[in-house]
């Protein structure tokens, strides 16, 4: 790469003084995202103080000395007697000012539910929540109090130390800080452990549903976890401000975002935020995740070495505060003061608001209605210098540069993101591996971040062949300082029509693109006052241009990488599709989002900083070393143990009647872009036991139809390309005498005139560690008795005709009794998938045959058939 003129070495110091300023950046965001600003305090810690030592021992108790937290195991009841015995020993300590209630529930139910888009029936039985209402001794019972909530429930295979030991631990500690400072509260607070919410939100239904506290509640905080710590980011909030609004007055280390919640819904998930707030109730509150550590969420990994230090803390300090605030906020009320609707409509009739953290130091807020006359005021102010810019001779022309400004700008950022997904591509190309960055989220920047800066240069290259339409004469200006002005003015007319269009489609994250803007008025100021002391393209100059934005641009980096960050770890999870395009989408996906993130912090830079970098010499720096990064990184394994392969591992069993075997099969899927003949060829035990030779390939494998993974519904619509292979089925005979089984339930009962309703009894067998059990009905379906008679939409599963389907949980020591209408002679199909966590030998030896680096989802599905 010859270069030698001093244009090229000064244009190499700047690139180089712009790397190490976005390195400093950039450690300070890592250093603020990893919590190390936190110290946590230890066991030791005064008691009045919450203590994340302390907390990390439940979190130890919880997720490590009892063993499996899942419905259907014995250490779910084990956690829910630890709760209360902590509980318990709270309340015998507590001083005469407080009035305390432990309780123990189980709750019974069943309702429809939208879930990932996918309608389901669900009916539940026997689930156990655990409560705590500390209120002081003069309080009634009627007065509005604030809910926290957070589940005790873990999902498949997962210890659940994050999700949600750490949220039930900082509840438990939070309730003895409470009792042990000697504070009575103004106004009751309710700590719900809720012990079913991995199937699909059940406890916090069962409490809203059946409880007698549930009318008092006036404001409630869920606690989750999406990972192992880092940012406890308030992900929704809502009905109205109110609750943000607290939450900026009272956090200690502010971790809130309002563009979060426009993110939010498009998210495979979902938490109990949205059974308070939405599906049946209509309470304001607070959605509060730990966002990192994603790597190791709904896996076997998740365990409390993996916790990010400080993160319990921070969060600790930040619910104890908000918890105080609520309880003394004069606008915390409930249904029994007067009609809940008119509650909301005369005390948040406002709407959401704007908000957004800084480095977790302090957080910016305000409302909506403030909102739109701040974000309005951008594109105003780009109208208003376009059109009197120069008087009336050369308005026109300048307005006419200006917009030639916003689209090479608009170009520039849309560029940024294209040329990082051409060069993704064109490695896996010649790549059968993807997502090498997975386990080294650096050598994503490394390998996008360089071509997304081409991308952003090539307009400015491409400027020299656009005359300017302004006369240099007339304005008396030099043409560099025209193109100057252009491309800022272009630049900034660019953020603000973003501002605006967030305005106008209702969303919350427009103050990203607005910060920008009013973070470049001051920079251009200051540029055009140095500019008459050093000179339009002095390095001074420019100097003065870029430290006016720097706490704009540090703020890109701190939001980009937490971002970055977020998805990078959650590429494991988010599915497998099919060959050939489902290769290249994870890949697609990060570069595209890396460019994003790229233009969103060095664009505000490039309309003066522009000329330094738009040289042949950085281009071809650039592009060399994007193609060193894309070949480097085709050198590093994909996975390692801190950033596991995710498979589902079913041995699944056909049967007949209640005690045989018709087939045994042990089936595999993926839930990312490696497919499982990558995974084979790096597990060559498994594929030893399996059989497996260097000619098998999709085309010779016995793919498994999605409807076989009908026990994991919906969950099931993520994998392509599943594997089945035969097992042998006399071991399970060993294991289990009965197998379940749907029969007709006092057929007398069955009317021959008008509807035809089948009784009919769900017998679950021998079965000791049942997680779910699913009904997938076919047919002339009009009505059943779950969900209040009301059926769900339909759902057209694994290419089969329209279904209806329904998941059954609760103890499996009963057998389910309902019924099923039909409203013609055609006949039911009932298709049954019963989930049990218990394996046989033989399944667990090849379990336990992949490598330290796979994380292995293993359960036994048993599947029969039925018509009535």
């Amino acid at each position: 790469m010859p270069f030698g003129s001093s244009a090229d070495v000064s244009a190499f110091k700047f690139l180089f003084l712009l790397a190490v300023a976005y390195g400093l950046m950039s450690a300070l965001a890592y250093s603020v995202i990893h919590m190390a600003f936190v110290h946590p305090l230890g066991n030791d810690a005064p008691l009045d103080r919450f203590s994340e030592a302390r907390t990390v021992e439940h979190v130890r108790m919880l997720s490590q000395e009892i063993d499996g937290r899942q419905e259907g195991r014995p250490g779910l009841k084990k956690a829910a007697q630890y709760i209360k015995g902590q509980l318990d020993a709270i309340k015998d300590r507590a001083s005469s000012n407080v009035r305390i209630d432990v309780e123990e529930t189980t709750v019974s139910g069943s309702f429809n539910m939208l879930f990932l888009g996918f309608n389901i029936g669900l009916g539940y039985r026997n689930h156990t929540n655990i409560l705590m209402r500390i209120s002081s001794v003069d309080s009634k019972d009627t007065d509005p109090s604030v809910l926290v909530n957070g589940h005790f429930d873990s999902p498949l295979g997962s210890p659940g130390a994050g999700d949600c030991g750490s949220c039930v631990a900082s509840m438990l500690e939070i309730a003895r800080l409470i009792v042990d400072s000697g504070w009575a509260p103004y106004r009751p607070i309710i700590f719900l452990f809720n012990g079913a919410e991995e199937l699909f939100m059940l406890g916090s239904h069962g409490f809203m549903k059946t409880h007698k506290w549930r009318d008092t509640i006036g404001a409630f905080i869920n606690v989750e976890a999406s990972g192992t710590g880092g940012p406890d980011l308030v992900c929704q909030s809502g009905p109205s401000s109110w609750p943000s609004n607290v939450y900026a007055e009272a956090a200690i280390y502010p971790m809130a975002n309002s563009a979060a919640q426009d993110v939010f819904p498009i998210i495979p998930g979902d938490t109990d935020f949205r059974i308070f707030s939405q599906d049946y109730g209509n309470i304001p509150g607070l959605d509060i995740i730990f966002l990192l550590g994603g790597y190791f969420y709904h896996t076997s990994y998740d365990t409390v070495e993996r916790l990010i230090p400080g993160s319990i803390q921070a969060r600790g300090e930040n619910l104890f505060s908000i918890i105080k605030t609520f309880t003394n906020s004069s606008k915390l009320q409930n249904s029994y003061q007067t009609n809940s609707s008119e509650v909301i409509n005369s005390t948040f009739n406002d709407e959401r608001a704007v908000f957004f953290d800084y480095f977790s130091w302090f957080m910016i807020f305000y409302s909506k209605r403030v909102a739109k006359i701040l974000h309005s005021i951008p594109i105003f102010f780009f109208l208003v210098i376009s059109f009197t810019h120069g008087g009336s001779h050369s308005w026109s022309a300048a307005l006419c540069d200006f917009i030639k400004g916003l689209l090479f700008h608009a170009i520039g950022i849309i560029l940024a993101i294209i040329v990082p997904v051409v060069f993704s591509i064109f490695r896996l190309l010649f790549s059968s591996q993807t997502m090498n960055w997975f386990a080294h989220p650096y050598l994503a920047f490394l390998m996008f971040i360089p071509c997304a800066l081409i991308g952003l240069l090539i307009p400015r290259i491409i400027w020299r062949c656009f005359p300017l339409s302004q006369d240099v004469s007339i304005v008396k200006s030099s043409k560099e300082a025209l193109s100057d002005e252009a491309r800022f003015w272009g630049a900034f007319g660019f953020y603000a029509v973003l501002t605006l269009a967030y305005l106008v489609a209702g969303l919350s994250g427009g103050f990203v693109t607005f910060f920008v803007c009013a973070s470049m008025l001051p920079a251009w100021i200051s540029f055009c006052l140095s500019v008459k002391s050093f000179g339009q393209r002095s390095l001074r100059s420019t100097m003065f241009y870029i430290l006016p934005l720097v706490p704009c641009l540090a703020y890109s980096v701190y939001f980009g990488g937490i971002l970055a960050q977020f998805l990078i770890e959650k590429m494991g999870m988010m599915g497998s599709l099919p060959p050939p395009y489902g290769h290249y989408v994870p890949d697609v996906i990060v570069a595209a989002l890396i460019g994003i993130v790229t233009g969103w912090c060095t664009g505000p830079l490039m309309p003066i900083c522009g000329h330094w970098l738009a040289r042949s010499s950085i281009v071809q720096f650039l592009l060399h070393l994007s193609v060193f990064a894309l070949a480097l990184s085709s050198q590093f394994f994909p996975y390692t143990m801190s950033a596991p392969k995710r498979i589902v591992f079913q041995h699944t069993f056909h049967t007949e009647g209640s005690s045989q075997i018709r087939e045994s099969t042990y089936d595999f899927s993926v839930t990312d872009s490696n497919s499982l003949l990558f995974l084979f060829k790096y597990s060559p035990e498994v594929a030893k036991e399996l059989n497996i030779t260097s000619e098998f390939s999709f085309e010779s494998a016995s793919l498994f139809k999605r409807n076989d993974w009908m026990a994991i519904f919906p969950v099931s619509f993520l994998f392509s390309n599943s594997l089945k292979f035969p097992a042998e089925r006399d071991d399970i005979l060993k294991q289990y005498e009965f197998f379940p089984k749907l029969s007709v339930q006092n057929p007398s009962l069955n009317s021959e005139k008008g509807p035809r309703r089948v009784h009919l009894e769900l017998y679950l067998g021998s079965l000791e560690e049942v997680w779910v059990a699913v009904l997938n009905i076919t047919g002339p379906l009009s009505s059943w008795s779950f969900a209040d008679n009301l059926l769900p939409g339909t759902e057209t599963y694994g290419g089969g005709p329209q279904s209806y389907i329904c998941r059954l949980s609760g103890p499996s020591d009963g057998n389910w009794t309902f019924w099923l209408e039909a409203n013609s002679s055609e006949a039911l199909r009932v298709d049954l998938a019963v989930l049990d966590q218990k394996l046989v030998s033989p399944a667990k030896r090849l379990k336990d045959l992949f490598p330290d680096w796979v994380d292995v989802v293993a359960y036994s599905s048993y599947m029969s058939s039925y018509i009535f």
